[in-house]
């Protein structure tokens, strides 16, 4: 492949070969010594013999549930490698290309651009929105924003209500935003571009959550902050909304809205794959996972559980709590054929 892509740096365009270098495998059954409970079902074992490549994107949080999934693949017989990581724009284009099998890191809408762009449809499936309900949006100090009358991310053009968000003295409110590459700055960019707000805002992008702990420390340190967030994640377990931030909208023609659609996670596949393991296909079709389960994973990645062994672990407990659920997706997808 010669076609140029971001892979969400500042160095600029790569090859598909350069982006592929630059993924981090990560081992993920090495020194692992949980077992998993294999029902008599799946006794077959449908998937031996068939090593499996998923891809992630870089956050961290979206290891529990390709931990789930993993562990169901591995109770089929499925042979796990290494778990690839990269910024979404190569996600998609290694499950297009077939150097990924799969992956439980497709928002959708958010990443449709992505998607169609890799190909679509005629090289890969969306084969099953396992996390329902996904939200995003603009959000401030709950203090600051009542006190001034704040409902929406428009009034920010006000340079008196900006400067009330200036973190480093440029006049401009700083917004804690989104990686380049991960597809929500480019919602943010947008909303910068329609409500002429370049001028008074500055989106502050790098490392996303070392931004935030930046943000966390100003808002407990009693100042005023601006930040873009989504659910699942850790961060409004810390920063509460209705109690210690509000979420503002974006002005449209009068009304509020959050300016961002809610999303559903999907797994999505190589199609070639898909046809060749069935068992894998019926049990990505099967997996449903609640929003509330991965929002407590991240509490956890939140308070310092962010190995392998950790992500594995969080699965594990989750599957357990919901064995018979868990094991009648295994059961089911070991007769497909």
């Amino acid at each position: 492949m010669t076609s140029k892509i971001s892979c969400g740096t500042d160095q600029g365009p790569h090859s598909w070969e350069d982006i592929m270098k630059h993924f981090k495998k990560i081992a993920l059954a090495t020194a692992l010594s949980a077992t998993l409970y294999i029902p008599a079902a799946a006794a077959d074992m449908p998937g031996k013999g068939v090593s499996v490549s998923p891809i992630k994107g870089s956050p961290a949080n979206a290891w529990f549930q390709h931990m789930v999934v993993q562990l169901g693949l591995e109770a089929l017989g499925y042979e796990m490698e290494e778990t690839l990581e990269a910024d979404f724009p190569a996600v998609h284009l290694a499950v297009a290309s077939g150097d990924a099998d799969y992956t439980f890191n497709h928002w959708k809408p958010l990443h449709n651009g992505f998607f169609d762009k890799s190909g679509g449809e005629s090289v890969m499936t969306r084969v099953n929105p396992a996390i329902k309900g996904a939200g995003q949006g603009f959000f401030m100090d709950k203090k600051t924003a009542e006190a001034n009358g704040i409902t929406s991310i428009q009034q920010l053009g006000d340079p008196a209500v900006a400067a009330l968000f200036d973190a480093d003295g440029d006049g401009r409110a700083n917004l804690s935003g989104c990686n380049p590459g991960w597809g929500c700055e480019i919602a943010i960019e947008d909303h910068l571009d329609n409500l002429k707000l370049r001028d008074t805002v500055q989106h502050d992008q790098g490392s996303y959550f070392a931004i935030m702990a930046d943000t966390i420390t100003r808002y407990n340190e009693g100042g005023s902050i601006l930040y873009y967030t989504w659910t699942p994640n850790w961060i409004s377990d810390v920063l509460v909304p209705g109690t210690d931030v509000v979420q503002i909208g974006v002005q449209a023609e009068g009304d509020i809205d959050t300016g961002f659609a809610v999303n559903d996670v999907y797994i999505v596949a190589n199609n070639d794959f898909l046809k060749d393991n069935p068992a894998a296909a019926k049990f990505f079709e099967l997996v449903d996972i609640p929003i509330g389960a991965v929002n407590a994973a991240q509490v956890k990645l939140r308070d310092g559980e962010n190995t392998l062994d950790d992500f594995r672990r969080h699965a594990e407990d989750w599957v357990s709590a919901n064995q018979a659920t868990f094991d009648g997706w295994v059961a089911e997808a070991a007769k497909a054929n």
